[in-house]
């Protein structure tokens, strides 16, 4: 079994707010993360991927293929979009990095099966000191 791992950044603006809160409770639960004007991060995807070599490419899964997918189905979904207006698959959740993984995940885990991979880790930078790593259900 080996492990792969490709890197790719994007910027996105979220809000963390519940609407059955009042903007008090927000404020006390999300602190500045409730802003109502929204804040901004630049994060930092680590798509890991594991599997077995293939003897005729020497290949996981070719990075080019990987980068292509993730591009495709996440980066371009989240780049300099607002993660709670415009993003199809955190629709109706809370804009949380913990939510977005493992939304990333679900848009990546049945689309890398059929690239021969499966998919072990989601890891989302959102600052330098905060990240979450998930590794499915």
């Amino acid at each position: 079994m080996i492990y792969i791992t490709r890197r790719e950044r994007f910027n996105a603006a979220h809000r963390l707010f519940r609407s059955d809160y009042s903007d008090e409770k927000n404020a006390e639960v999300f602190g500045k993360c409730s802003n109502p004007l929204w804040h901004g991060h630049n994060y930092e995807l680590f798509v890991t991927v594991k599997g077995e070599v293939d003897p005729e490419t020497g290949f996981l899964v070719n990075l080019k293929t990987l980068s292509l997918l993730i591009e495709t189905l996440v980066i371009s979904k989240l780049d300099h979009k607002n993660v709670n207006l415009e993003v199809d698959f955190m629709k109706d959740k809370l804009a949380s990095t913990e939510n977005l993984a493992i939304g990333i995940w679900n848009e990546l885990v049945t689309p890398l099966r059929e690239l021969g991979a499966e998919l072990y880790c989601i890891k989302l930078c959102e600052t330098e000191n905060n990240f979450v790593e998930y590794f499915g259900n």
